[in-house]
């Protein structure tokens, strides 16, 4: 199943990443300068950056995709 890539993220829209077996639901709030976005969890409220998801890599399973 082909995902999403990062230029195509859009402020405002809610989006899932799975990741090393690890699913996180996210809205981007803020798409920053250096190809970076500020979001917040959809489950916890939480903000972080979403290179903060990325630290370790990327999986034989990744996958970002648009939700409603």
């Amino acid at each position: 199943m082909a995902g999403l890539s990062f230029d195509v993220l859009r402020n405002g829209k809610k989006y899932r990443l799975i990741n090393f077996g690890d699913q996180h639901d996210f809205q981007i709030e803020h798409i920053l300068t250096d190809g970076d976005f500020k979001v917040k969890d959809l489950h916890t409220l939480e903000r972080y950056r979403l290179k903060e998801l990325l630290a370790y890599g990327r999986g034989n399973d990744f996958l970002i995709e648009e939700i409603s």
